[in-house]
């Protein structure tokens, strides 16, 4: 008995120790001083989103292109440019540090345009991307490195959530300026151009090439124009975020007017572009990044930088989403297909704004719903409150920002009249 005991004893002493030495082991961990980082919204989103039982639930957070019967499209240009690019048994070797040269060289010209006067002199240095996010670091890690001046970029007030992070992690201070006017839910035109001018010389400034994420609101051709005059009078650099390409108006000349008529003014801009929405090859991660030089020698520097800074982030980029891109745009029955479904997504975002505005007016709305039908791509600002999205989504089943922001691909013939009714019951 005795003995037992003893035993006894010794397992829980020694049990004990284990657990203090346990402990201590946790205590001294390398990463015991890492906190939870915040949630993230539209992953909060997506999770309540699945989590909601009613069958008639409406999801509005969603980044991505959307059918009219709410499902993921595949362009069927992307599939016949797939099967072209399956079909020639091509190998895996890796592509150069900037890429595929067919692509790139495409991408530029989409962009800048063929008669671009930087095509033309071959002063563009271009690479291909990680996707738009992807550009926007490599360009973040450029300036950071080589911009003359000060290192701070000025991004609009509200700009898309990862702009902030990609540019602070690249080492640049991130500034802001009026771009969003609550009151009129429009552009805030004279704060925007009042703040460029204030602007320190030889400010970055970073530009929404068109359909403006989150507010959907663009400036006009002729804002553009006062734009572009305000940032030369500044001697700013104009670095252009070029997501939405012919997904904003379904016409690609139209949509890079901005870009187009900076570099006529005689800027030398910074360019991102993503085939994500466009194309619809969100998870082949397709774009570049560009910056137009003042001639062909410069060009050469640069873009033994750019091959420099690239190097060591991911040595070189994927080569399948590149190839579709490159097939669609390098073949003129492709590229003409290509353009017509373009148009069709953007047509029918088009047409789901115009519904909610007819659908909220309708119901006898008190509220005036221009804006809905203003603004312009997949992106629009309701001017809900936080409140009254937090009533859309407890109430309506209906799931999307609190800051008032709806994914307008969401939208289908089938359930805009029904988020309609939910909009006009928290807001009236």
């Amino acid at each position: 008995m005795l003995a037992s005991t003893s035993r006894t004893a010794v397992r829980q002493t020694f049990n004990g120790t284990l657990t203090l030495r346990a402990q201590a082991v946790r205590a001294s961990s390398v990463w015991a001083n890492v906190q939870q980082g915040p949630p993230d919204a539209i992953l909060g989103i997506t999770e309540a989103f699945k989590a909601d039982k009613n069958p008639e639930k409406i999801n509005l957070g969603v980044g991505a292109y959307r059918d009219d019967k709410g499902k993921p499209y595949v362009l069927p240009s992307v599939k016949a440019a797939e099967s072209k690019v399956i079909q020639g048994n091509l190998d895996k070797e890796y592509a150069g540090i900037t890429g595929l040269p067919n692509f790139t060289k495409a991408a530029a010209i989409l962009a800048y345009g063929a008669d671009s006067p930087a095509i033309k002199e071959d002063r563009v240095a271009i690479t291909q991307s990680i996707s738009g996010t992807g550009a926007l670091r490599i360009g973040g890690e450029f300036l950071n490195r080589f911009y003359p001046n000060a290192k701070a970029i000025y991004i609009p007030t509200p700009s898309w959530a990862n702009h902030k992070a990609v540019f602070s992690d690249s080492g640049l201070e991130v500034k802001q300026y009026r771009y969003y006017n609550k009151e009129t839910i429009g552009l805030d035109f004279d704060g925007m151009v009042e703040d460029i001018k204030k602007m320190p010389k030889g400010s970055i400034v970073l530009l929404h090439a068109c359909a403006h994420n989150p507010t959907g609101v663009d400036p006009t051709a002729e804002q553009w124009k006062a734009i572009s005059e305000a940032v030369k009078q500044g001697e700013h650099f104009p670095f252009f975020d070029m997501a939405y390409q012919g997904f904003a108006s379904g016409d690609t000349d139209k949509d890079a007017f901005a870009l187009r008529h900076f570099i006529q003014e005689g800027h030398r801009p910074a360019l991102c572009q993503s085939f994500a929405k466009n194309m619809g090859l969100y998870g082949e991660r397709v774009g570049a990044f560009s910056i137009v030089c003042a001639d062909a020698a410069e060009k050469k520097r640069v873009d033994s930088q750019i091959k420099i800074l690239v190097r060591p982030l991911y040595s070189n980029p994927p080569v399948h989403g590149a190839r579709i891109a490159s097939t669609i745009l390098n073949d003129a029955e492709l590229n003409k297909q290509w353009l017509g479904e373009v148009k069709g997504m953007a047509d029918r975002i088009i047409k789901m704004r115009a519904l909610l505005k007819g659908n909220l007016e309708k119901l006898g709305s008190s509220h005036k719903w221009d804006h809905i039908t203003d603004q312009i791509g997949m992106f629009a600002y309701t001017g809900l409150k936080p409140e009254q999205m937090d009533s859309l989504a407890k109430d309506h089943s209906v799931y999307a920002t609190k800051d008032g922001r709806i994914s307008v691909a969401g939208i289908t013939s089938d359930n805009v009249g029904r988020l309609a009714e939910a909009i006009y019951k928290v807001k009236g």
